[in-house]
């Protein structure tokens, strides 16, 4: 009875302490003339994601947000990847830090029903 007891608390502990899950798909944006397209995507609370960047710009961008904690250089004709969350629900903002007034997008997290 004794192990019993142990192995459900260890079961337990297992499963309160297991990493948040992926979002299945990467999310793929383009930074182009100082825009990201999309300039805004939802991803679900609790989940990690992959943010995949395309620069199509001819100069260097700054791909940087405070909100979700990243801040990467992505040259002229190449792919970066972030890795973020998991979040909680809200509004998170994304911008380039080289050209702030223009390249700027939002993320949504949702909570699942």
């Amino acid at each position: 009875m004794r192990y019993a007891t142990i192995l459900s608390c260890l079961g337990l502990a297992a499963l309160l302490s297991a990493p948040a899950a992926w979002a299945q798909d990467p999310v793929h944006l383009v930074v182009k003339d100082h825009h990201f397209s999309p300039d805004h995507f939802t991803v679900p609370a609790g989940t990690r994601f992959l943010i995949m960047l395309d620069n199509q710009d001819d100069t260097t961008d700054e791909f940087e947000s405070y909100d979700l904690k990243f801040e990467k250089i992505v040259v002229p004709g190449s792919t970066i990847t972030v890795h973020a969350g998991p979040l909680h629900p809200g509004t998170y903002k994304f911008f380039d830090d080289y050209h702030p007034d223009q390249a700027t997008g939002t993320v949504t997290v949702t909570q699942e029903p």
